[in-house]
């Protein structure tokens, strides 16, 4: 298949993003695929070749038989990107508009997740603008968070109450929506989706082990010496098979299709859901390719049935009537 491998994009993971597609190309000419490369950049532009792309609806993008965006944050992985590349009408990989934008925006996605009987931490929403809930239940130490950026980006540990505002005005500096999250105990664990919304399958587990002081924020996420994948998890069988299933469920009902990278706290046989990440990064050492890779699927494999199930989600949605 002839692919375009969309990297760069307006967010602060915009570098990462150029990585991450660097790879993914590598992985599609491994797999025997013609890869377009399409740089898009800080101000919103779209190059490939030197040359600034001019996009029409309806006429596809470089005469892509599928496109693999690789783009983190917003206007990346928050359904804006997916909104336009359903007007060029063109098959893509990942999720679509509405799951996108609901794992984006954390609250809308621990919601949904509280209506499927999923577990998870406690939390709470505090707006700009609007009076703040109480959040004394929740206790200490909190994890105040932007609800719509990814990468540990603007996140603060709050160790006492005093110091809530001053948490509140950073996340407020990226978001006017915030949340607010009680602290679980136990191991990190995560797991990658692979499948379409209702026939996806779970990798096996990976742990991650902090390598520094401190916690898994964008620093232990990015740089050398962060942080360690240690595989299997050091969780017991059943701990293994309940974020196994509950990562499946969560996948099926945000209505995510081709990928996502599901984050957990264990403690013992205790499994809390912490989020999906929907277009999860693709380094070299990024979790969601070496969980594949170590569970039995190299990834040229992987990222060749990431294309191909894009292509048949585009032909079944271009099926039904509108």
């Amino acid at each position: 298949m002839r692919v375009v491998v969309l990297g760069g994009g307006r967010s602060s993971e915009h570098d990462v993003s150029l990585v991450s597609a660097a790879t993914v190309g590598q992985g599609l000419r491994d797999a025997g695929h013609e890869v377009v490369a399409v740089e898009l950049a800080r101000d919103g532009t779209w190059w490939h070749e030197g040359e600034e792309l001019a996009l029409h609806p309806g006429r596809g993008l470089l005469d892509a038989d599928v496109v693999f965006p690789v783009l983190h944050g917003p206007f990346g992985e928050d359904g804006t990107v997916q909104g336009l590349l359903e007007l060029l009408d063109v098959p893509y990989v990942g999720s679509g508009v509405m799951a996108s934008a609901v794992c984006m925006d954390k609250v809308v996605f621990k919601e949904l997740m509280a209506q499927a009987g999923l577990p998870q931490v406690g939390y709470a929403l505090v707006e700009a603008g609007r009076d703040r809930p109480s959040l004394e239940h929740l206790g200490l130490p909190l994890w105040v968070k932007p609800a719509r950026l990814g990468s540990s980006v603007g996140i603060v540990r709050v160790e006492r109450f005093e110091d809530l505002d001053a948490a509140l005005d950073e996340a407020f500096s990226h978001d006017d929506r915030v949340i607010v999250e009680a602290s679980a105990v136990g191991l990190e664990i995560e797991s990658s989706v692979l499948g379409d919304t209702h026939d996806a399958r779970v990798s096996q587990p990976g742990e991650i082990v902090l390598l520094r002081e401190g916690w898994y924020d964008y620093e232990a996420k990015y740089t050398e010496g962060g942080m360690r994948l240690e595989f299997p998890a050091r969780i017991s069988e059943t701990a293994r098979e309940a974020l196994r299933s509950i990562a499946a469920r969560a996948f099926a009902a945000a209505g995510c299709s081709g990928l996502a990278r599901a984050d957990f706290f264990v403690d013992g046989e205790t499994v809390l859901l912490n989020e999906l990440n929907t277009l999860p990064g693709q380094t070299p050492t990024s979790v969601y390719g070496v969980l594949w890779e170590r569970s039995g699927l190299p990834y040229p494999e992987l990222v060749d049935e990431l294309c191909r199930i894009a292509v048949a989600r585009f032909e079944r949605e271009r099926a039904l009537r509108h």
